[in-house]
């Protein structure tokens, strides 16, 4: 550009010459062209060296505005790339870091300003990291934990350029907790049927194989009965959970009667206990819960029978439903049972989580009724909260919003028409 300047310049000068243009004019070409050549408009000079004076600003002019509009271009797509989920690196030939977004600059604890031109392996320790950048096949990823320790981060670096690096950095903490998570539900649903099989198959064994007499048949009989009766309750929870999983969230415009919801848990309540706890059932005011009345009753049900179940013998639970002056609903269960220390209470709805293994195995549960109701209080917009204390008992609440919950006038107390003669 600097030699096409002066060529043109050189030219104008002739032609100022040519045409007998003083010094002083071009002078003030050659000021203009040195000092504020881009900056000015040229100056107003007669004949040929006018019109290139010009020819010589407009092409400046547009040379500068491509320049802008380039710039701009670039700017708008490092902003797109900086609002990138991935987090994103850019490394010259000797790994030293020359440009990164935001979100890897949240993954890797990095100063977007600061650590700018600083070889990213004193930013970045992590061994697996190092190696990977120095030695590893680029097209593969790798995976370790944030310098924070606070995610788990996949990283893939690909070549580029001259030598250069782009390193793509993605969180995946969530994806490794489900997997995890996934991994231990399959092993748990494993060892929960492993062992009522094994049972089974004993007792098999035992009635092909020994003279047993009519009592211990019986006996045997029965043991084989509670051992089904556990894989099928186990293999209903697990069918319940995953239809509440993949089924979309309830509408709020199918209502469901409290009270009548209410005297369904009182006689399952009642027919499973056989009177061994002190069960009291408060009603509270004629309500109307909005959401599927199977998954509520469910829901509830699972409160109720857990806390009959842990409560000993002679023990207290109390199931309570209370519209409260915000207008929300609240369904409380209260028992008299051991208690749970209160690190187990943020584990209790994970599924198969027990506190005490040998103890819910003896009363029949399969590790999943929390769990359920946990999704089902989710799906309707609701909260489940869990109080306890060792020695005293503890307190289950389901919160539901006001917005699925509406006041209900007793048949008894409607104004009913005067009959037409």
């Amino acid at each position: 550009m600097s030699w096409v300047l002066g060529l043109c310049v050189a030219w104008a000068l002739v032609a100022s010459g040519l045409a007998g243009l003083g010094w002083w004019r071009q002078r003030q070409l050659l000021r203009w062209t040195s000092t504020s050549l881009g900056q000015t408009e040229a100056p107003p000079l007669p004949g040929a060296t006018g019109e290139i004076a010009w020819r010589v600003e407009r092409a400046l002019r547009q040379a500068d505005a491509r320049c802008a509009e380039q710039a701009g271009r670039l700017e708008s797509f490092l902003s797109a790339i900086d609002a990138s989920p991935n987090g994103i690196l850019l490394l010259d030939a000797h790994d030293h870091l020359q440009w990164i977004n935001q979100t890897a600059s949240a993954h890797f604890g990095l100063d977007v300003q600061r650590d700018r031109l600083q070889p990213i392996t004193n930013l970045v320790r992590a061994p697996a990291f190092v190696a990977y950048l120095q030695s590893g096949p680029l097209d593969e990823s790798v995976r370790f934990a944030s310098p924070r320790g606070e995610t788990m981060l996949s990283v893939t670096a690909r070549p580029y350029g001259n030598a250069m690096k782009l390193v793509l950095s993605q969180d995946i903490t969530a994806r490794e907790r489900s997997d995890r998570m996934r991994r231990d539900f399959v092993a748990n649903v494993s060892h929960e049927i492993r062992r009522p099989l094994t049972v089974l198959a004993g007792f098999i064994e035992t009635l092909a194989d020994l003279p047993l007499t009519g009592a211990e048949r019986q006996r045997v009989l029965v043991l084989m009965r509670q051992q089904t009766d556990r894989m099928r309750n186990l293999v209903t929870d697990l069918l319940a959970l995953a239809q509440i999983e993949g089924a979309p969230r309830p509408l709020s415009d199918t209502w469901t009667d409290v009270g009548e919801l209410m005297a369904q848990l009182e006689v399952s309540a009642r027919a499973t206990d056989r009177d061994q706890h002190r069960f009291a059932l408060q009603p509270g005011q004629p309500a109307q819960m909005g959401g599927i009345e199977s998954e509520l009753f469910s829901a509830f049900w699972n409160l109720v029978s857990n806390a009959l179940r842990y409560t000993p013998a002679g023990g207290s639970v109390t199931a309570q439903w209370t519209v409260r002056p915000d207008g929300t609903g609240e369904f409380r269960v209260t028992d008299t049972g051991p208690g749970i220390e209160r690190e187990h209470i943020p584990r209790l709805t994970e599924r198969f989580y027990r506190v005490d293994g040998s103890r819910s195995r003896e009363t029949g549960g399969t590790g999943l009724g929390l769990a359920i109701v946990k999704h089902v209080v989710q799906r309707h917009d609701g909260e489940l909260l869990i109080d306890s204390v060792v020695g005293k008992g503890s307190v289950f609440r389901v919160v539901l919003p006001a917005f699925r919950v509406r006041s209900r006038t007793p048949l008894a107390a409607r104004v009913r028409p005067e009959p037409v003669n």
